[in-house]
């Protein structure tokens, strides 16, 4: 018998390990045993960014997101998450809201410096190195990051105009702000877009995957989006990493600007940290299903991209693009006949 055991229940090795006591009890416990030893083999204890490592710490999915919200409330208090109370002033509200975000975001920037050295395509260039005072760095961080709120707001003020001058079933702003899809993905895309430009590791793409999963819009950090920025209706939108958008901009459902395809280097895989995605110049409208594709393609200043359009190549300033004409058959049935 081994201490603590009930003798009920006596305690005796596992046959598959060897290693483990398990009850007497044959069938799931000793399946259970056998599973917990195949696990303990496969996972990795070596805080480095390989798949099998679960030791080294990373940011809460939690906390980034409350931090998100408690953002989201600064910039459209009352309008996005939370409710304002019939007696809370606006200024106290958003103190609060930016107090708390900022302690979190400082917290969660501190968990997720250290990728920068630690991540894998950090280790395979090897110019990446460790910093020396992570919580110093991630508290100016945070404090930059805070500093630039002002411009964001503006950004996205801009964004509800746009929003409400070109949709004509908008019928006020705070409808707007409080259901659209498109502002909410524009809102999280800005918010994270900003800790990408600090170079801030995983949590800039733990936002947008948030924003993705509730608003079917895919909008990667890293794009870059300029004013009066419109998404209208916005399922399926997919916008890639090194995008570059100008300003007053309007996309419709399953708009695609992504990469055509991927330069390869020695080994084989492809190769990160080059233009893979298209240029959207000034005042330019892509309407429903255009996939547009390439980092070497530009569309010109207020050109016009058809639905369905599938384009790989470069559209002067002014242009319309359509596609071919499509022979269309209707048939009665026989029963209405």
């Amino acid at each position: 018998m081994t201490a603590g055991s009930d003798e009920r229940y006596p305690l005796r090795r596992c046959e598959t390990c060897g290693a483990r006591e398990v009850c007497a009890c044959r069938g799931a416990a000793q399946m259970s045993c056998w599973v917990i030893e195949q696990l303990k083999e496969s996972i990795a204890s070596q805080a480095r960014d390989v798949p099998d490592d679960v030791s080294a710490q990373v940011p809460s999915r939690v906390r980034v997101l409350e931090a998100l919200h408690c953002f989201q409330d600064v910039l459209f208090p009352g309008r996005m998450m939370t409710e304002l109370d019939d007696d809370q002033g606006i200024e106290a509200f958003i103190q609060e809201r930016m107090s708390r975000g900022h302690r979190l975001v400082g917290r969660e920037i501190a968990r997720a410096l250290p990728f920068r050295w630690k991540g894998a395509y950090a280790a395979s260039t090897g110019e990446a190195r460790p910093i020396e005072d992570v919580e110093e760095i991630a508290a100016a961080t945070a404090n930059m990051f805070l500093s630039r709120l002002p411009e964001v707001r503006r950004l996205l003020i801009k964004d509800v105009e746009a929003a409400y001058v070109g949709d004509p079933a908008a019928h006020t702003y705070a409808e707007i702000m409080l259901s659209y899809p498109g502002l909410s993905a524009i809102t999280t895309h800005r918010i994270a877009h900003e800790l990408c430009k600090l170079d801030v590791p995983l949590i800039p793409r733990m936002m947008s995957e948030h924003a993705h999963s509730h608003t079917g819009i895919d909008i990667h950090p890293g794009a870059t989006i300029g004013e009066s920025f419109f998404i209208d209706h916005g399922t399926g939108v997919v916008v890639g990493e090194t995008t570059e958008i100008g300003n007053n901009v309007k996309l419709y459902q399953s708009v695609t600007l992504g990469a055509r395809s991927f330069p390869l280097d020695a080994d084989g895989n492809p190769v990160k940290g080059i233009k893979r995605h298209p240029t959207l110049e000034d005042d330019v409208i892509v309407y429903a299903g255009a996939t547009i594709l390439g980092g070497d393609v530009v569309i010109g200043k207020g050109a016009v991209i058809g639905s369905n359009v599938w384009l790989l190549e470069s559209v002067p300033p002014g242009s319309t693009v359509t596609q071919g004409e499509v022979d269309i058959r209707i048939e009665r049935n026989e029963a209405e006949a």
